[in-house]
């Protein structure tokens, strides 16, 4: 029995290192419009946003883990709450582009209750991600997860984080409710957010 652990640990590293592979393959791409892959019920606009309505809707993943600084951080602490998930890399450039308007957005929409998180990937070592939100005056927390393990918790054929940047929206009642698979702009992440805050 005990011969066979090494090789479930090695699928599973293996796994995750194949997420992390595809997303780096596509990683910091030109921004074109992408739809999902198999059988989805959403298209990408041509603002680069995909979105459901709300009958249409998967649940996110209970993510959790622990952030940039060390501290346990879960998606379940921001229950009944709009929450804008951003997958970023400190050595990504779109990702520092788009920063500054994800930061911007986020203490706009903090005080209707939109929470911002982020997800770091692909940072081996915390200084530069760190370093990253320090310069860019990111104030939300950020998973680090490094071999992109959250990222595999998303459900096939949904609206999952493919490339970086990526970014999702999940709606009050914690489903999966708008993506973009490419960096964005204060419109585009008003665009997302918006009809979500209209929304009862």
């Amino acid at each position: 029995m005990s011969y066979r652990r090494p090789v479930f640990r090695r699928a599973s590293l293996f796994a995750a290192g194949a997420a992390v592979a595809a997303l780096t393959l596509s990683a910091c791409g030109d921004g074109g419009t992408q739809g999902g892959s198999g059988n989805t019920n959403f298209v990408t606009g041509k603002n680069g946003i995909a979105s459901l309505d709300k009958s249409e809707r998967v649940a996110a993943p209970k993510l959790e883990g622990k952030s940039l600084d060390g501290k346990p951080l879960s998606l379940d602490d921001y229950q009944g709450k709009i929450v804008v998930l951003n997958v970023w890399g400190s050595w990504c450039g779109p990702c520092r582009v788009e920063t500054p308007y994800l930061v911007k957005v986020a203490k706009e929409l903090k005080p209707k209750g939109v929470e911002f998180v982020g997800i770091n990937t692909r940072d081996f070592n915390k200084g530069p991600a760190v370093k990253f939100e320090e310069e860019h005056g990111v104030e939300y927390p950020s998973f680090y997860d490094p071999s992109g393990k959250l990222i595999l918790q998303f459900p096939k054929g949904s609206l999952a984080p493919q490339q970086i940047p990526s970014t999702i929206v999940i709606d009050r009642d914690g489903k999966l409710a708008a993506r973009a698979l490419q960096a964005v702009n204060d419109k585009q992440l008003h665009q997302m957010i918006d009809p979500l805050l209209a929304e009862k």
